[in-house]
């Protein structure tokens, strides 16, 4: 099955159809095999003949276009025809009916329309007569008159060689997106409910290779180090790591080490006793106590001070530590998982971080990846997220093809949290609509891709400049030299036939431009 709406938005088709429109004023759509129009919206499409619009716009005209090209499409399955070119008798015009292909089964067809292809003054009176017939204005009838255009000759070969490449970039397309879902749906064959971790998500190989490694470890006793970006999940790994260990009916506590001053940390950590300290009104045990026998999760332990590296030492290496304003030693049996979103390393080379410790923490190394490095699990991530909000009461929203672009062009600074955030908001935004476009994204996502462009094109401008030009006068010579044959100068140059019929177009080299001007 094809997915019609995805053409529209294809840059070398939206070229194509440009092409075609500013040369002969000729209209493209799209239908599938019983000529049903695809990929059309009556509110949004634009045509260049506004005859043509009127036409689309009125069921009857669309529905003797269907039998038209169901006609058609039958006429060529009996011949070897590549493409037929006939009258639609309602309108007057003439339409090109160009099948598309796929495995030597018909599904679907490029139609162009909005031209006549020979010299025949008469159809113009008929032209005149039917747009009337169809409630067509003087002006609307005048406007598609004096836009018609004779595809006859050396015209109609070009005309015939363009609309066939839109079929071709039709077909590329399907078979694209054929392949990648095939893809997909192996890789996921592969994976079975690997796309989880507990509460992990994606398919992506940085994911695939963090949840091998937990695997690895899950009966293991050792100090994990879980470094990673703000953002990236360190605590959902250090909950699989105790969740998944012998340790998972014991306590898991969580402590961010940069939420205190030293004093007020060295007492939530070790516990004191009464009167150490004042408002200390009686005895309170630390979270290494409360953590015995179970897991504990030190985070941003990169923002300690160095007085309190050294008491995490001990602990660490003897398992006994003391309380603030006590005088006997507390043992304990606890498994440490710090995280951080520094480089301890280059910490330890700065003199900022004990070495001894860094070691001690650093037994088994966990990096979260960033979101922009695992970027093919933006649509999982984001598909869990609109699940979640809608569970809590409303519909079930959707991302649009061209909202999940601009989501994959983003860099995504705040990782995961960031997107959970997006997805809060859109979700918000969108009030009762279903769908989630581009459009009701977050300004900043919007702009990132043009804010690229832009600083592109200062650095490049002179160079891209002079580039064109070198290409241009390539092109020109080769077509002159090649008789016109696109297809072979597509070769020599190492570009497809399509990407050369874009840039003929963008240089203005097409051949009856050039013989006319004496180029």
């Amino acid at each position: 099955m094809i997915n019609w709406d995805e053409f529209e938005h294809i840059h070398v088709i939206k070229k194509l159809k440009h092409i075609l429109g500013a040369w002969w004023n000729i209209d493209i759509v799209f239908t599938d095999e019983r000529g049903h129009l695809k990929g059309f919206d009556r509110s949004k499409t634009h045509f260049f003949n506004p005859g043509t619009s009127t036409y689309m716009h009125r069921d009857a005209a669309l529905d003797n276009l269907a039998e038209l090209v169901t006609k058609t499409i039958d006429d060529l399955r009996l011949s070897e025809n590549r493409y037929s070119i006939r009258k639609w008798d309602m309108t007057g015009y003439d339409v090109g009916i160009f099948p598309i292909m796929i495995e030597n089964d018909f599904m679907g067809c490029v139609v162009a329309t909005g031209f006549l292809k020979d010299q025949a003054p008469q159809r113009l009176q008929e032209i005149r007569e039917r747009l009337a017939a169809f409630g067509g204005s003087n002006d609307v009838i005048e406007a598609s008159l004096s836009k018609m255009k004779y595809v006859e000759g050396p015209d109609r070969e070009h005309f015939v060689e363009l609309v066939e490449l839109v079929a071709q970039e039709v077909i590329t397309l399907h078979l694209e997106i054929t392949s990648r879902e095939n893809r997909i749906r192996e890789l996921n064959k592969e994976l079975g409910s690997r796309y989880k971790y507990d509460n992990m998500i994606g398919k992506s190989k940085p994911m695939q290779n963090t949840y091998a490694l937990l695997d690895k470890i899950k009966g293991a006793e050792s100090t994990v180090l879980v470094q990673g970006e703000n953002g990236t999940g360190k605590e959902l790994i250090a909950k699989a790591i105790h969740y998944n260990s012998p340790r998972k009916d014991k306590p898991f506590v969580i402590q961010n080490c940069s939420a205190f001053n030293d004093n007020l940390l060295e007492s939530e950590l070790f516990g004191h006793v009464k009167g150490s300290f004042t408002g200390a009104q009686k005895d309170k045990k630390g979270l290494f106590e409360i953590a015995d026998k179970g897991t504990f999760f030190l985070d941003e332990i990169g923002d300690t001070s160095p007085t309190m590296q050294v008491k995490l030492l001990r602990v660490l290496q003897e398992g006994t530590f003391m309380q603030v304003g006590g005088v006997d030693q507390k043992k304990v049996d606890v498994r440490i998982v710090a995280a951080t979103n520094r480089n301890l390393k280059e910490m330890v080379e700065a003199g900022t971080f004990r070495e001894d410790l860094y070691y001690r923490l650093n037994v088994i190394n966990i990096r979260v990846p960033p979101l922009r490095e695992r970027k093919e699990d933006i649509p999982i991530l984001s598909e869990f997220f609109l699940t979640r909000a809608a569970e809590k009461g409303g519909p079930k929203k959707m991302l649009t093809k061209r909202a999940l672009e601009k989501l994959y062009d983003y860099p995504w600074p705040g990782n995961v949290r960031e997107l959970q955030n997006e997805m809060e908001r859109v979700v918000v935004l969108s009030g009762v609509e279903n769908k989630i476009t581009a459009d009701m994204l977050s300004p900043k996502i919007l702009e990132i891709a043009e804010k690229g462009k832009v600083q592109g094109a200062r650095v490049h401008g002179k160079l891209k400049d002079a580039l064109e030009e070198l290409e241009r006068e390539l092109i020109k010579e080769g077509l002159r030299r090649t008789g016109w044959n696109k297809s072979k100068l597509a070769k020599e140059l190492g570009i497809s036939r399509a990407g050369l019929i874009m840039k003929v177009e963008k240089y203005g080299l097409d051949k009856r431009r050039l013989l006319k001007a004496g180029g």
